[in-house]
């Protein structure tokens, strides 16, 4: 009970601060273009700025050592879960465009913000260990999954040099999330001094991503007909996939290999969460078409407020 309670109090959060920002750009009549620039404001600096206080904090010799099993868990379920991603997005999109941010969506969930808030609320004891976890899927994320799949290469669709598209995805590396990632992980493994009043001010930034990137969210759906983006199945099967297929898939595995209970939960709370928002927040900002991707962020995350207790429901049956 207490987990659905969390998760349903987060879903009302997160969908206060979608209306609201659906709200703005209707009554305010901000021009179209408003959702490029707040979109660049995330991807540049909020984004960037959660990215470097996470890994200054977090990725450190000392607790890596102490928590190797949570990161060598996440490791594999980033190397599990991408090829898989890459290879239903196939069969669920036939776009090129789309093929990639259903690719992303089903290889990266909300694992960021709600797997937080729920790690937080369902065993505080182990949340340093989830973050630990994490790790490897932060890096998956801002080391492939933005620069090749969410950032356009700037070619065209028929593009047939892959050598020239392969070296325009490696300048896509050169992204703030990327670099902020490595100065990150630079400064948690050497300790370097970071001073205070900087710390406080990355930290202060890092904290107004999430509720930033949901306004963000009602701007792009107040731009788009929502009846008509609902009527996309696709939206369905990946919100079906991210939060039923995929969390019993892995119980499955848990019941089988007998799996240690705090490294399992970590894991399931990762993969149990509703389609990632990056899908909208970062095309948005070179102007590609976010209408799909919009609709399942909202789907998925209202249905995430029955299928994340459920999953965990059945996940403590499981394991007992």
């Amino acid at each position: 009970m207490a987990i659905f309670v969390t998760t349903l109090g987060k879903i009302g959060h997160l969908f206060l601060l979608i209306i609201a920002g659906f709200i703005i750009m209707k009554v305010a009549k901000l021009p179209p273009k408003a959702t490029n620039i707040v979109s660049k404001l995330v991807s540049t600096l909020l984004m960037p700025s959660l990215i470097l206080s996470n890994f200054m904090d977090n990725f450190t010799v000392q607790r890596i050592s102490k928590s190797w099993g949570f990161l060598v868990t996440g490791l594999i379920v980033g190397l599990v879960s991408i090829p898989l991603a890459m290879l239903v997005s196939k069969f669920t999109a036939k776009s090129p465009y789309l093929r990639k941010i259903h690719t992303y969506c089903l290889a990266f969930s909300n694992f960021g913000f709600m797997g937080t808030a729920v790690m937080t609320s369902l065993a505080p004891d182990i949340f340093l260990d989830y973050l630990i976890l994490a790790t490897p899927l932060w890096i998956f994320n801002y080391a492939w999954a933005v620069p090749a799949l969410l950032i356009p290469s700037k070619s065209s669709e028929t593009e047939t040099d892959k050598k020239h598209i392969f070296r325009l995805e490696l300048r896509n590396l050169a992204n703030p999330m990327f670099i902020a990632m490595l100065i990150g992980i630079i400064i948690g493994l050497t300790s370097i001094p970071v001073p205070d009043f900087v710390r406080g001010a990355v930290t202060s930034l890092g904290n107004c991503m999430s509720p930033v990137t949901m306004l963000l969210t009602g701007m792009c759906v107040a731009k788009i007909k929502i009846s008509k983006v609902l009527e996309h199945k696709s939206i369905y099967v990946l919100s079906f996939l991210r939060l039923i297929v995929i969390p019993l898939i892995f119980i499955g595995i848990i019941a089988i290999f007998k799996l240690d209970y705090n490294i399992s939960l970590c894991a399931l709370c990762a993969l149990a969460m509703p389609l990632g928002l990056n899908s909208v927040v970062i095309p948005e900002g070179y102007g590609q078409d976010t209408s799909e991707a919009s609709g399942m962020a909202i789907v998925s995350h209202l249905c995430s407020a029955v299928t994340i207790p459920l999953m965990m429901s059945i996940f403590e049956a499981v394991i007992k």
